[in-house]
């Protein structure tokens, strides 16, 4: 990036996104178009997660969300699901060990009591080992939705003021931001996208207010790190307003 000053042009590095989620779509068509179950593009997509968290944390970006399963996946075939199920132990289990060598702290963000205890201790296990990591902060979001994310703080607050130690007046949206996941890391910034659909599909629809998206025809499977770099490359061309205008505008 180059910025014109005087007679000059400057070289100026690149705006890189401080926070950044993706919605990983495209796994089932992914491996319905090589003729092969479905399950075999969704072990193919954690193979392109491997990679995705690699590149996040060697461009130093701070936050990585990704939408591992919603709260409407719950509505796929039992056989998929509970494959996805033994994927996402297997995953918990095997890559979590090189996600602490490598500083990196996992958090799984959503309902998590609607998984089976023995998901629920592998997540725990998996969340302490890595806590104290101050590197790139990976959330996973599993049974996660953005209306569900909403009603839970909404809720909490509720209670508040139930019990008295609240007004109703007092709500603010800091308030309830606070109650929401991810209240602690930087805002999303840039959304991405895979698969060539275009929405958002009820994943964090209060913190993407003003991120920027990106979608891109990729299947999952196939994301990797030049199609990330082009994400990126495009974030840092996008001119960022967030509801006001820019020095030169009138």
């Amino acid at each position: 990036m180059f910025s014109q000053g005087g007679n000059e042009a400057t070289w100026l590095p690149p705006i890189l996104p401080q926070h950044v989620a993706i919605i990983m779509d495209g796994n089932g068509r992914w491996a319905e178009s090589r003729g092969k179950l479905r399950m075999t593009g969704h072990k193919a997509g954690a193979k392109a997660v491997r990679k995705a968290v690699r590149f996040a944390a060697n461009q130093h970006i701070k936050a990585l969300t990704l939408y591992a399963f919603s709260s409407e996946n719950w509505r796929r075939p039992l056989q998929e699901v509970t494959a996805l199920m033994e994927l996402f132990i297997w995953a918990l289990e095997s890559e979590v060990k090189s996600l602490h060598k490598n500083n990196v702290r996992l958090r799984v963000i959503g309902d998590i009591s609607g998984f089976n205890q023995k998901i629920q201790s592998r997540i725990a296990k998996a969340e302490q080992l890595t806590a104290g990591n101050d590197g790139l902060t990976l959330n996973i979001a599993a049974n996660y939705g953005g209306r569900w994310d909403v009603v839970h703080g909404v809720k909490q607050l509720a209670e508040q003021v139930k019990k008295g130690v609240l007004q109703p007046e007092d709500i603010t949206e800091d308030r309830l931001h606070s109650h929401l996941c991810l209240a602690d890391l930087p805002p999303v910034d840039l959304v991405i996208r895979t698969g060539g659909e275009y929405r958002i599909s009820n994943f964090l629809i209060w913190q993407v207010a003003y991120a920027e998206l990106y979608f891109s025809p990729v299947l999952w499977p196939d994301f990797d790190e030049q199609e990330f770099q082009g994400a990126l490359d495009a974030f840092s061309q996008r001119e960022r307003r967030f509801g006001g205008v820019v020095s030169n505008e009138t």
